[in-house]
Formats: C-alpha cells, sequence, structure tokens
C-alpha cells in the first residue's frame, strides 16, 4: 500500500438541490477551490483527505495507484451520478514531473485533496456533496452563501527573467536547437506582484471566467488561471485532448484579424511546432487507448486576444486506465516542454532562473469513476498564500512562455509571450 493511503474511510453523501446561478458565491473567498467552463462548474471548502507525497514521489502515476485505494474503500451514496458529484479530488501538479526536480525557494510543489463540502452545477441541475471520514456522518447541505469582499487591483513587475533576459535565452535555445540538443523547447517568463492582504481571488476567477468563457476557469490552492488547453477529459469512457501550438495576436479590426489569422494557418515555423505537440499526445495516449483520431490539418481556435492552431483528438479509454493514468502519460506534453521530452527539460532547467512549480502542470479533478477533466494551467498566476503575515500582501508569480523552433525570432517569441500574459494582467488590475 501506498504511504500515503488513507488510514479512514471516507463517506461520501451527494444530494440534488434547487438550481444555483452562482456557484462560485460558494468557495473560500480567500483559498477558493474551483473549476468552471461554459456555466457548468464545481466549487469547494475544506480538506477531508490529502495526498502526502513520500519521498521523490507526488507525480501523477503515484496519485493514480492512492486514488484507487481512496476509492475502493470509500461508502459512495450518488444518485446524481453526473460529471462532478460525488466522491471528487481535486489537483494541481508540478510541471517538471521527475523525482530529482529542482525546487526553488518560492515554488508550489504538486497539490491533490478531497474537499469537505462540493457545490455543483452541470446545465439546468445542481447539487451539493458532503465528504467526512468515518465515523463522522456527512450531511448534504449547502454551505452558507459568502458575500464578494470590495474590489482591488494588484501590483504587477518584472520577475526573474526580464524581456531582454528572455530573449537572450531564446537565442540560447535556438543554439541548442542547432546543436541537435532538442528539436522543439518551450520556455517561460516571469511576472511578480502583490494583492492586497485581504483580497477576496473569488474576483478573479470570475473575471477570467467571464473574459474568456470557452477556457477553463480554475482556482486550486492558490494556483488561480483561465486555460484554453485540455490536457485530457474521460467521460464514461470517451478520451478526447485540444492541443494548442502556435499562436498569434488578434488584429487590431477585422481585415487585421484575418490576415493574422492566414499568416498563423500558413506560417511553417507554427505548423511544425503544432506537428510536434499533436504527435506527442497521440504517441502518449495510445497505449491507454483504442479508436484514436486527430484532426488531419489543425484549426484555427479564436480567443478574445489570440488565435491558436488547435487539433482535437479523441478516443476510447482501456478499462483498467483512469484520468490520472492519463495525466501521467501525457505531461508534459511538446506544447509545453519540447522534444524530446527529457532533454528539453533539461535545458528548460538551464535556461529558466525560476522552477515552475505547477505552470503549465495538470490542474483538474477525477471522480471515483477514473473520469474527470484536466487541463494545462496556462495564463494563470500562483498566489503564495502561507508563511506571511495576514495583514501582509499576498505574493503571486504569473507565468507565460512561447514554443522555440530553429526558425523562431527572439524578439517575436517575447512578444507572444506578452499576448498571453493579457488574460492575467487585465484580470487582476
Amino acid at each position: 500500500m501506498n504511504d500515503s493511503a488513507p488510514a479512514v474511510r471516507l463517506r461520501v453523501v451527494t444530494r440534488e438541490v434547487d438550481a444555483i446561478d452562482d456557484v462560485l458565491a460558494y468557495a473560500d473567498p480567500h483559498d477558493p477551490l474551483v473549476w468552471s467552463r461554459r456555466g457548468d462548474a464545481l466549487a469547494a471548502r475544506g480538506r477531508a483527505l490529502t495526498f502526502s507525497a513520500a519521498a521523490g514521489g507526488g507525480g501523477a502515476r503515484d496519485i493514480a495507484g492512492w486514488w484507487r485505494e481512496v476509492v475502493e474503500a470509500a461508502d459512495i451514496d450518488d444518485p446524481v451520478g453526473l460529471p462532478g458529484s460525488g466522491l471528487v479530488a481535486f489537483g494541481a501538479l508540478p510541471f517538471d514531473p521527475r523525482p530529482d526536480a529542482r525546487r526553488r525557494p518560492g515554488s508550489a510543489p504538486g497539490s491533490f485533496s478531497v474537499p469537505r463540502v462540493i457545490v455543483g452545477r452541470r446545465g439546468s441541475r445542481s447539487w451539493v456533496t458532503a465528504i467526512t471520514a468515518e465515523p463522522e456522518t456527512p450531511r448534504a447541505e449547502l454551505p452558507d452563501v459568502v458575500g464578494y469582499g470590495p474590489h482591488w487591483s494588484a501590483t504587477v513587475g518584472p520577475g526573474a527573467l526580464t524581456p531582454d533576459g528572455y530573449e537572450r535565452a531564446v537565442r540560447a535555445g535556438i543554439d541548442a536547437i542547432a546543436a541537435g540538443e532538442v528539436g522543439k523547447v518551450v520556455l517561460a517568463r516571469d511576472l511578480a506582484g502583490t494583492v492586497p492582504a485581504d483580497a477576496d481571488l473569488r474576483r478573479l476567477v470570475r473575471a477570467l471566467g467571464s473574459g474568456y468563457p470557452d477556457t477553463w476557469s480554475f482556482a486550486v490552492d492558490g494556483l488561480i488561471g483561465a486555460s484554453p488547453e485540455t490536457l485530457v477529459t474521460v467521460s464514461g469512457g470517451t478520451v478526447t485532448a485540444r492541443v494548442l501550438a502556435g499562436t498569434i495576436a488578434r488584429g487590431a479590426d477585422a481585415d487585421a484579424d484575418t490576415a493574422a489569422s492566414l499568416r498563423l494557418a500558413t506560417s511553417p515555423k507554427d505548423l511544425d511546432e503544432h506537428g510536434y505537440a499533436v504527435r506527442s499526445v497521440l504517441e502518449a495516449l495510445r497505449p491507454s487507448t483504442s479508436s484514436l483520431v486527430a484532426g488531419e490539418q489543425p484549426f484555427m481556435l479564436k480567443l478574445p486576444n489570440v488565435w491558436h492552431l488547435a487539433t482535437d483528438v479523441e478516443g476510447r479509454l482501456d478499462a483498467a486506465a483512469s484520468a490520472l493514468d492519463l495525466v501521467a502519460a501525457l505531461h508534459p506534453t511538446a506544447a509545453v516542454a519540447g522534444t524530446p521530452t527529457t532533454a528539453a527539460l533539461d535545458v528548460i532547467r538551464r535556461l529558466e532562473p525560476f522552477d515552475r512549480g505547477r505552470y503549465a502542470g495538470p490542474v483538474g479533478w477525477i471522480d471515483a469513476n477514473g473520469d474527470g477533466e484536466w487541463a494545462i494551467a496556462l495564463r494563470c498566476a500562483q498566489f503564495h498564500l502561507g508563511d506571511r503575515d495576514a495583514t501582509s500582501p499576498i505574493p503571486f508569480t504569473a507565468y507565460a512562455g512561447a514554443g522555440i523552433v530553429n526558425a523562431s525570432d527572439p524578439e517575436l517569441e517575447m512578444l507572444e509571450t506578452r499576448v498571453k500574459f493579457r488574460p492575467i494582467v487585465d484580470a487582476l488590475a
């Protein structure tokens, strides 16, 4: 049995409730736990059980085995039976999954836990789930709504890697490609800032969700963002993933916007970058799936601030696998690391003067059936909620990156990161 296996049995009760308009209002203002997209939402409070990583553990593969043991021992009463009802755990895992991954001061380790209360909405139906450790008896009652705190704004400044420093890192990445070390490497830069000590962080979640409704809006253990990229979803045996690689800023008017999308759709550099990412996803999924198909050509995904090259992938899940098994197989993809993966991770360690923590790592949830929704943690910021005086501002670090291939231009890659920072920076304003 895993060293982190639970010593107690979880008891889970889910009950349907009247339609809930604002699920976010049930989350903790200062440490929200939220997952939402296109009106469907989960908001949770408390911790009933938390995965505690053994030395060298804590990756998705370790957690997948632990989760099976948790589910097998649990007593679950869930007549609702919708995605996100019943026993659910939420996670935000590190970008670098290797046991020897460097962890610099201020970075966040992986987080994976089962909440005590979950409020959910899927389509027109709403529910509440209560989770306790035996012998405590769960009562599936809606918690009190917490009113939103006042509006606030953040201070934001340069991080460890300035724009000039980023361009130098990109040049070094191109040199690594020319030397045959990697075929592609994804390099990120950071911004650092603070928000007021009493900031209601749900306001940031709401701003991102309303501004970017087609993305996954999330808040898990201080990691808050709105990701356009699905790492993997599993529902009733169907597996889907969306690969994004290749980006250009939206045009200022209709003609400029059309021209921008055409440039991206015909860019050899971006098409090569996208091809690397699609191949890495297909290779990772094949051992655990059947009937796997992907679009022959990428389509243009339009977001409020950028165009992306995108490819959807779909298949059927092997009966022995779960969403977490697929997360372990997929991450990190070429879209956020590069290729070959191990060599790209080594280049990233060498050229980025910070630990990414959970940025570009898997974020999402899994249920007792092994179904779940997992995104790549992009367009996000990590809020460092612990180890501070309660009256001190809350520090955060935001990240954005770009895929570097042989034809990359350092200045253009830096400008791409500026565009990708816009969602989180605008929402923090």
